[in-house]
């Protein structure tokens, strides 16, 4: 799996995680939606991603957009 697919996989259950933890714990989890769509628009512009220097850690093959 490449860098950029895994970010994209990792956005996507955490978006999912937090929209299950609004529905049963606390609309306070939308804060953790909006940090993942702030640093998704971030990493966009900049082209800079926190999540893909851990993935790169971990061994996954260099994709297109993360290098």
């Amino acid at each position: 799996m490449t860098i950029d697919r895994a970010v994209l996989v990792f956005a996507g259950c955490m978006v999912l995680l937090s929209a299950g933890l609004v529905y049963w714990v606390s609309s306070w989890f939308l804060l953790l939606t909006a940090f993942i769509g702030l640093n998704l628009i971030q990493s966009a512009f900049t082209g800079f991603c926190p999540a893909a220097l851990v993935f790169k850690g971990l061994g996954c093959r260099v994709g297109e957009a993360f290098r």
